[in-house]
């Protein structure tokens, strides 16, 4: 039996030098200066940091310049995707990893460590704000947020009551045969508290990974615990059955591992014959277990075959999966990398030189690539009425590139990749997140010995999910079609246009009307002479006088410091508090009524997103956005706790009240300046969460 946890305070630390406020920890000189100085060819630091840049690719010859685009009015003679969210494009994060721990250093995306705190407090309790302002900035635009979280690590996960030091995971050794060296986990039902207080805040739903490494013996107690503490929100997904983090290599050891169902035998975890038919067996054993566990309610949310290409999933399907077992399935998943890194993170496979390789993700062609393989599966999907998933996937496994994975160009790609998935039955898509190591990341804490000077780093293809976010928008009506094939240009000659590739479009509708598009420039050109000139119009039906643009945009695919949403950015390396910075930019364009078309500039690069009614465009923009105003540190000094008893009744403070608590500066004799110990935090505010199952959350702000 699982008893939902008591009322959980969050702990939100500014450490912002603000009046009459002591700041201990300022940034160490020498690293300063060492982080302003560094040169991408002797730079020997963490890749999710790294600051190579590429050279762009040339401007393609030919490059039709002025586009026109017919836009039907009506849906009666296009070929739209089914009903789509904006929260399409989420993340998958490994298991072993949501648990930040000063001892290991180990990356943490949810998890701020700051037990000095209160060391009985639960550790479901400290959560990073900055991930909290991040989901919360996609929920209010898409509706909610989908994390996957499982990985390799999935399959050897052991719930425990308790781990030394308060640690809600404890990694140790595993498999030796493992070429991965994947550690095994052991993991308390704080992780999943904590799961369930995210969900709480900022309305993310989630994929849970099941252990999978003993099939004789299942350990349910991820679905129990899991069911118990998100099922009542309606936060659980599905259960994943088989872990797939990966493709075409042996992974990063810890964040990315491929432990899937068909490099099961060549991973030394199953028999070398091991065949789908094996695969569905052990599937049907789970089922069986399933059924049998009455701490698991919902029998039905399974997410198979997770394979990674060695098996098709036609093969697993073709094994009897679903015939045998449809009625425990929720959703049919796969995943997929476009190519890896392998060779220069582990010495395996072939080496690439990112720049050679650059121009492959610049091009509508790379999507439809990528969606090829699995077009037969999502009518298969379609025809179970499941919904089918990517369920992770980036530029590169093994990290990615650098120059590649975090440039401007790769925030393009993810874009252009998730919208040709959606428009071709995907029911959602996941970028995978690694850690410190990895080029890929949407969004990077910082060093835990850094927290208390340096923020955390949002990723260039944070940015895609963002607009897939705005461009799908809240109503779940959001239904898509690719119209690349239907540009025309009267510079090109009769036939396909042949630099379509370069400027692919998406038509959103909503309810059997046109409310949005979107259009990319992939051609860097600082000269200004590839600025596209974007003219559309409505066929059979009248467009309003003007229409709302916001542009993603840098000024070069290369770049990944200086992008910019709707003219607004996360900032660069160390700078993101996972709010948007700046002032909105968004372009009204005045349509020729009388003609009844629209022209939209697309400068180079650019992805451009149209709204074609006030009604499509405040869905996707809300007036405001949740967030926490504050940024997160681990440190043993200046963090308040607030007795339960208390914070039930508290209605907040005056500003007299507020005053007692302007002392920030450590006490016994503390003098500004000095320190003897790491990091500052000088200001703490609280949120109270009213734990799941018990009640709305409610928030109070002492600011």
């Amino acid at each position: 039996m699982v008893t939902v946890c008591p009322l959980i305070v969050l702990f939100l630390f500014i450490r912002y030098s603000l009046a009459s406020v002591t700041v201990y920890g300022q940034i160490p000189l020498g690293q300063a200066t060492q982080t302003a100085s560094t040169d991408a060819a002797t730079y020997t630091g963490a890749a999710a940091y790294d600051p190579t840049v590429l050279t762009p690719p040339a401007v393609p010859q030919g490059f039709s310049t002025q586009l026109s685009l017919s836009l039907p009015a009506t849906t009666s003679n296009v070929s739209l995707s089914q009903p789509l969210q904006g929260s399409f494009l989420g993340f998958s994060i490994e298991f072993s990893v949501i648990n930040q721990s000063e001892k290991t250093r180990a990356y943490a995306p949810f998890h701020a460590v700051s037990r000095a705190a209160d060391t009985r407090a639960s550790a479901s309790s400290f959560i990073q704000v900055p991930f909290l302002n991040l989901m919360s900035t996609l929920r209010q635009r898409g509706g909610d947020v989908r994390i996957r979280l499982g990985g390799n690590t999935q399959e050897t996960a052991s719930l425990v009551d308790s781990l030394p030091d308060g640690d809600m995971i404890l990694k140790e050794p595993s498999n030796l045969n493992d070429p991965t060296s994947t550690p095994a986990l052991r993991y308390t039902a704080d992780a999943l508290y904590m799961l369930g207080n995210i969900s709480a805040l900022v309305d993310v739903k989630w994929f849970l990974g099941m252990p999978f490494n003993d099939t004789t013996n299942f350990r349910l107690q991820m679905a129990e615990v899991g069911e118990a503490v998100l099922g009542p929100g309606g936060y659980l997904l599905g259960l994943q059955v088989g872990n797939e983090v990966g493709i075409h290599c042996i992974p990063h050891s810890v964040y990315a591992a491929h432990s899937q169902p068909d490099l099961y035998a060549s991973h030394g975890l199953r028999p070398s014959t091991y065949a789908p038919s094996d695969y569905v067996n052990e599937v049907g054993a789970m089922v069986a277990a399933i059924n049998n566990d009455n701490a698991v309610p919902v029998k039905n949310n399974f997410v198979v075959p997770n394979v990674q290409g060695t098996w098709t999933p036609e093969q697993v399907f073709d094994a009897g999966l679903a015939t045998s077992y449809g009625s425990s399935i929720g959703y049919i998943a796969v995943e997929h990398y476009p190519t890896d890194n392998c060779y220069a993170e582990y010495g395996i496979g072939s080496p690439v030189a990112p720049q050679d390789v650059f121009a492959d993700y610049l091009n509508h062609t790379s999507a439809q690539s990528l969606v090829a393989p699995y077009l037969n599966t999502s009518a298969y999907a379609a025809g179970l009425g499941k919904p089918f998933i990517m369920m992770e996937t980036n530029t590169a496994s093994c990290g990615g590139f650098p120059g590649i994975s975090d440039s401007f160009g790769a925030a393009m790609w993810a874009a252009d990749f998730a919208l040709q998935m959606g428009a071709v039955g995907f029911w959602g898509a996941m970028l995978h997140v690694g850690g410190q190591n990895d080029y890929y990341n949407p969004f990077t804490p910082p060093p835990t010995n850094q927290s208390s000077y340096h923020q955390w780093t949002v990723g260039s293809v944070f940015y895609s999910s963002l607009l897939v976010a705005e461009a799908l928008g809240s109503s779940g009506a959001a239904q898509l079609v690719d119209l690349t094939n239907s540009l025309a240009s009267p510079s090109a000659a009769s036939g396909s246009l042949g630099t379509a590739m370069f400027t692919p479009v998406y038509a959103v509708y909503e309810n059997g009307a046109p409310a949005r598009l979107v259009v990319f420039n992939f051609v860097t050109d600082t000269s200004g002479s590839s600025t596209v000139q974007f003219q559309f119009g409505l066929s059979g039906g009248s467009l309003p006088s003007s229409v709302q643009v916001k542009y993603l945009q840098a000024s070069s695919v290369s770049d990944k410091s200086n992008i910019t949403w709707a003219g607004q950015t996360f900032g660069s390396t160390f700078e993101s508090d996972g709010r948007l910075q700046g002032t909105p930019s968004i372009t009204a364009v005045n349509c020729d009524t009388s003609a009844n078309t629209c022209t939209v500039a697309l400068p180079a690069p650019c992805v451009a997103l149209i709204f074609l009614t006030s009604s499509s465009f405040s869905e996707s923009n809300p007036g405001t956005t949740v967030t926490f105003a504050t940024t997160t540190a681990t440190n043993t000094y200046n963090t308040a706790t607030i007795p339960p008893s208390v914070l039930a009744t508290n209605n907040g403070m005056s500003g007299k009240e507020r005053d007692q608590l302007a002392s920030t500066s450590r006490e016994n004799g503390a003098r500004a300046g000095t320190r003897g110990g790491a990091g500052a935090v000088t200001v703490a505010l609280f949120v109270v969460a009213i734990s799941v199952g018990m009640g709305a959350v409610k928030a109070l702000w002492a600011c």
